[in-house]
């Protein structure tokens, strides 16, 4: 269950109380008493590549808290006013300083117990060289053998690697999706 994270109204600054709102909607709601305004809590959505070359993928080593010091693919929270592929896109040239060109969507994962979607899209390296932005330690490519597996910062990324290395051995990308409860 995720923990009420409003705690007063974005329009008038009153606390907000949690209730079934008066329109009929069937979920409890932050609503203002005071303004009457509600509040809709969102899922937050991060999004990344699975930067590739050759046989290999391209890690970063987490500089930021949570995980420092784990191995992640380049990701993060999408932000307004762009597409799920430009976000991907913008974080992996701020976390891995690579070059690359954008290809298909390859998973899209629904965390519901932190109220996230992750999305990931495969990305063709056009470079083995790399300028992490200050939220990476270190951007390393590691083939599938190589990979520090126990290492890894977050399950959807360790999903998503599967899920890669087992396409490209079939010699097939599709397109993957699963829930983490």
């Amino acid at each position: 269950m995720l923990h009420h994270s409003i705690h007063h109204c974005k329009q008038c600054g009153t606390a907000v109380v949690y209730r079934l709102p008066d329109d009929g909607d069937a979920k409890e709601r932050a609503v203002c008493p005071s303004c009457g305004l509600v509040h809709y809590e969102n899922p937050l959505n991060v999004v990344g590549t699975v930067p590739h070359f050759g046989d290999k993928v391209l890690l970063c080593k987490r500089n930021i808290e949570p995980r420092k010091g784990k191995w992640t693919l380049p990701a993060g929270f999408m932000e307004l006013n762009e597409t799920t592929s430009e976000g991907a896109a913008r974080e992996t040239v701020e976390e891995a300083g690579a070059e690359f060109e954008m290809e298909g969507l390859f998973s899209l994962i629904n965390v519901v117990r932190v109220g996230q979607v992750h999305v990931f899209y495969r990305a063709k390296l056009l470079s083995d060289q790399f300028n992490p932005g200050p939220e990476t330690m270190e951007a390393q490519l590691f083939s599938e053998q190589d990979i520090p597996w126990d290492e890894i910062a977050f399950r959807t990324v360790k999903e998503t690697l599967d899920r890669y290395f087992a396409d490209r051995r079939a010699g097939q990308f599709g397109i993957h999706t699963l829930d983490i409860a």
